[in-house]
């Protein structure tokens, strides 16, 4: 099996920063890869919320989680400060799909890289439904950082 690669995208749209907590840390004595998924959750809901959305309600509908990939790049430890970006790197019948940039603020070095595809979910019906126009229109014009 040949080893998982997240293109980086050429535009960034959001940036945020987020301390590396000890309870991130591994018996390696590094981030722990079930650490990462909670920095880029923090980073989607920061990022929804510069406009104007929530998971809940992203421009009607809420919004699921259907696939993550996660290239690890570099270690980084407690006490070093996580710069997040975040992409838009395409948009589905049913979603899009936003990759991160985590990298390390004190060093200035990649960490990961992450893809997370997620769909539009009405759940009050519990369907898949269309992404919304809203969303696509405000994402596609949303300035470069």
């Amino acid at each position: 099996m040949p080893r998982i690669r997240v293109d980086e995208p050429k535009n960034y749209v959001f940036l945020t920063e987020l301390p590396v907590r000890i309870s991130d840390i591994n018996y390696g004595g590094h981030l722990g890869h079930d650490a990462v998924l909670p920095f880029t959750h923090e980073a989607r809901v920061r990022f929804l919320n510069t406009l104007n959305y929530t998971e809940m309600d992203f421009g009607g509908p809420g919004i699921v989680l259907s696939g993550v990939m996660i290239e690890y790049i570099n270690e980084t430890f407690y006490g070093d400060t996580i710069r997040i970006k975040i992409a838009v790197s395409g948009f589905h019948k049913n979603g899009l799909d936003l990759v991160y940039q985590l990298e390390n603020k004190n060093k200035d070095i990649p960490i990961a890289r992450v893809l997370t595809s997620i769909i539009f979910f009405d759940y009050e019906i519990r369907k898949v439904v269309r992404t919304p126009a809203e969303v696509i229109n405000k994402l596609e014009n949303l300035p470069s950082i």
